[in-house]
């Protein structure tokens, strides 16, 4: 894969009120605050981008990022495409604590070049500032600057022309487009706009895209780069599409543009990661472009090396790479790259570990008798009536493995059971006599409880959660009749996988009984 030289992305990042989008306007003659309730709280709440030429004539797109704690969530989404960083810490506040986290982000995404703004140096004296700077991010170049009066900013471009100088896009120049949408809006006259980092390949006028996962189709009406119109746009660039044959109800953040199926979702991904204190099976969100899901930890080693199994798909390719944040207390564990965006359940087999050590170190992979068994590099809804492979393109035979032992006999064929049973799933009571057995399989992972004494195969469950959530994910809302019908089950069967979906937090039930996907409220 060859990387594109030339267009750079370049994001924010520093704690709220520190001055980021002052600071921009002031480069760039742009207000990067569009939004009504923006303008009156005086911070940003959603993602905004200016262009900005630097002294060398070099284009750079600036994204503005949100550095209020409650708006991490929009921070990781808009720095996920980026190439550098102008860091923003504000002299009379000094370092706080989302310069700190901020910083653990762009370093999990492996965002190095940057350079420090100590903002409102007519306010304060920016010499402690200075310093605790350099502490956090001692490669960078840091310069003193306010905004109001101009004061250090001729320096300020200086200095990113200097540390942007050696850059060449992250994006991919070739492969498939891929771009992921952080706004999509309506523009009078010209119908739906979509905006977002073009990760790889190109876009051009006129080209067919999907929009992933929804799988809507849409035509490329007109490109935009930096408020031009043109009739290309390359990896690494900022892009606006006008598209054709789509309503602004049928796209939205999270989504990505692609040609029709380039990209599949899915929701097992082994990782090389870097994660600070970090546990098994913990429950995490995982970031990636600009979507997010909840998502279980499992080690696969102690040098780095785990396993995302996912409760909502994501559409991640090999070698993306993407952020992990602890849920409760929010705090940003590490990140890394996606060493296998097609993996299915697996232990702690030899084989796949020295697999997965070659793909990350970039040597030669082992040769094809020490890889797994074939998979299906998609999570994709089984044709009903066919029993003849798993969700995950297992052969049924081989049930799913735990991290650890392998299973008896008695808890294999029981897994069969709980395969072969699909979307009814099984009662303790049909299983009285095999109690021990799924007691095995509950602590390997392979039986999961769906809600009072009901239990599924972990595939099978995690297919039906795919297939809701992509239901959600076109319609916005769901009903236990849509629900019913989607998986083929009776309205009980319905109403308890519904209960799990709201335990799990993949859904959220409302007072009339609607279901919607589960976004983890902010704090006040």
């Amino acid at each position: 894969m060859g990387r594109s030289a030339g267009p750079l992305t370049l994001g924010t990042a520093g704690h709220v009120d520190h001055g980021k989008t002052t600071l921009v306007a002031a480069l760039t003659g742009v207000d990067t605050d569009r939004l009504p309730e923006e303008k009156a709280r005086g911070l940003t709440i959603a993602l905004g981008y200016a262009p900005l030429r630097l002294p060398s004539g070099r284009a750079v797109s600036l994204v503005d990022v949100p550095g209020h704690e409650r708006f991490v969530r929009t921070m990781v989404a808009g720095a996920t495409g980026v190439d550098a960083f102008l860091m923003v810490v504000a002299a009379d506040d000094g370092v706080m604590p989302q310069t700190i986290e901020h910083a653990e982000v762009l370093r999990a995404l492996d965002v190095g070049a940057g350079v420090v703004a100590v903002t409102k140096a007519d306010v304060a004296d920016p010499a402690p500032a200075v310093e605790e700077a350099r502490e956090l991010l001692p490669r960078c170049e840091i310069v003193a600057v306010s905004a109001r009066t101009g004061a250090g900013l001729d320096e300020l471009r200086a200095a990113l022309d200097r540390a942007v100088a050696p850059l060449t896009s992250r994006g991919e120049a070739t492969g498939p487009a891929r771009l992921h949408v952080d706004r999509a809006f309506t523009v009078v006259g010209r119908g739906t706009v979509v905006t977002g980092t073009l990760w790889s390949g190109a876009v051009a006028v006129g080209d067919e895209l999907e929009i992933a996962p929804r799988g809507a189709a849409a035509r490329v009406r007109g490109v935009e780069v930096h408020d031009r119109p043109v009739e290309r746009a390359r990896a690494g660039q900022r892009v606006a599409l006008n598209l054709a044959g789509v309503r602004v109800s049928e796209v939205a953040r999270g989504d990505v543009l692609a040609p029709p199926g380039a990209l599949r979702p899915t929701t097992i991904l082994d990782c090389a990661l870097a994660l600070r204190d970090a546990r098994h099976n913990e429950r995490v969100q995982a970031h990636h472009g600009t979507r997010d899901a909840p998502a279980r930890l499992a080690q696969l080693s102690d040098d780095g090396l785990w396993q995302l199994r996912l409760e909502r798909p994501l559409l991640a390719c090999d070698r993306d790479r993407l952020v992990v944040r602890r849920l409760s207390p929010p705090d940003t564990l590490g990140g890394g790259i996606v060493l296998d965006a097609a993996a299915g359940r697996h232990g702690r087999r030899p084989e796949i570990l020295t697999r997965l050590r070659a793909l990350r170190d970039g040597r030669p992979e082992p040769k094809p008798a020490a890889r797994p068994e074939p998979r299906t590099p998609v999570v994709s809804p089984p044709q009903r009536g066919t029993n003849d492979r798993s969700s995950t393109g297992r052969p049924r035979s081989e049930p799913s493995e735990s991290l650890g032992a392998p299973l008896d006999p008695a808890a294999q064929a029981l897994a069969e059971r709980l395969r072969a049973a699909g979307a009814q799933l099984l009662s303790e009571a049909q299983m009285a006599d095999e109690r021990a057995a799924l007691r095995a399989l509950r602590e390997a992972g392979v039986a999961v409880r769906v809600s009072g004494r009901l239990y599924g195969h972990a595939d099978v469950v995690a297919d039906m959660r795919n297939r809701i959530v992509a239901l959600l994910e076109r319609d916005g809302e769901t009903t236990l009749a849509s629900v019913r019908d989607a998986l083929g089950i009776s309205r009980k069967g319905a109403q308890a996988f519904l209960e799990h979906l709201d335990a799990t937090r993949v859904t959220r039930r409302l007072p009339d009984d609607r279901r919607i996907l589960f976004q983890p409220r902010t704090r006040t």
